[in-house]
């Protein structure tokens, strides 16, 4: 298990590199904690370099290699670019164009695969394994999960009497994190994931109280590209299992009416994945009864879906 320890120490090592995001108001008690102005626009670069800095110097040295969609692909390319050393990054052939662009902007090698999570997996450790590279994984590691549970901690020493947490959720890291920072030190606070219904693995697992996957068909129909993860993570799943209180599910018009209004009333240019939370909320799928924060998680989104959502 990660402990609050464990993110703690990742908040050192990231201290004066990924940004304490803000606090931002988008109605009377509900703020938002926008990620998408973080370092490569995603909550990701905070996990992608405690992993990296956590390594020992020799092992940092030959390089890492990680498989993404499209923002770990950029958090750890970012990453290894800040410490000097290669990065090598396997990315499935419906990502978004933007953020393969961003990924090679930093440097680092580009892979293409095909789309099942399984198979970009697959392909990640056979380049792991034959040019002896260090892996880091998008979501399934206890350094991701501690990084990500950084923004925990930023949350309760901005709003300490916070009542609920809407966090997105894929592969389970980001939520995993906050959900172990947050219940370590506000154990009233509520934790709640939301992922679209079009890729509801994680409420599904969460409900059976067992690990349960969908098909690469299933979970590529949702406009989220960023949780698109076919199954949540091992360790990621243990964590939820014992910390958070609920996920729920919104629809993809949903989300796309979120990223409308995100942009227009705050100001914030999002990818739809940073839109879920919001999009509780705004389609009442969620009520507040107190001081909410939702976990806007990045804004990489491709201009061409943002010009469509604003038309």
């Amino acid at each position: 298990m990660v402990s609050l320890e464990d993110v703690q120490m990742a908040a050192r090592r990231i201290a004066g590199i990924a940004r304490h995001t803000p606090l931002l108001p988008l109605e009377d008690g509900i703020f938002l904690k926008p990620e998408n102005l973080q370092v490569t626009g995603s909550f990701k670069f905070r996990g992608a370099y405690n992993a990296i800095s956590s390594l020992s110097p020799e092992t940092r040295a030959k390089g890492v290699v990680a498989d993404s969609s499209g923002n770990h692909a950029q958090g750890v390319a970012a990453a290894a670019f800040m410490h000097g050393i290669p990065a090598t990054i396997v990315i499935p052939e419906n990502a978004p164009s933007i953020k393969v662009e961003r990924t090679a902007a930093w440097g680092a090698e580009i892979v293409r695969c095909p789309n099942p999570s399984d198979e970009r997996m697959r392909v990640a450790m056979d380049i792991r394994d034959s040019r002896g590279l260090e892996y880091i994984a998008p979501f399934d590691d206890a350094r991701m999960i501690a990084g990500q549970g950084t923004i925990g901690l930023e949350i309760l020493s901005d709003l300490t009497d916070v009542e609920t947490v809407l966090v997105c959720v894929g592969g389970g890291g980001l939520l995993a994190g906050i959900a172990t920072s947050i219940k370590a030190l506000s154990p009233k606070t509520k934790v709640i994931g939301v992922e679209p219904e079009f890729a509801a693995d994680a409420r599904d697992s969460f409900y059976a109280k067992e690990r349960r996957s969908w098909d690469a068909s299933l979970v590529t129909r949702t406009i989220c590209d960023g949780v698109r993860t076919q199954g949540i993570g091992v360790l990621n799943f243990e964590i939820i299992s014992k910390s958070v209180d609920d996920i729920i599910t919104v629809s993809e018009e949903a989300v796309l009416e979120a990223m409308r209004h995100l942009f227009l009333e705050t100001k914030l240019a999002v990818e739809p994945t940073g839109a879920l939370t919001t999009a509780a909320i705004r389609s009442q799928v969620f009520k507040p009864t107190g001081k909410t924060v939702c976990i806007v998680s990045g804004g990489n989104y491709d201009p061409a879906l943002l010009a469509r959502v604003l038309l």
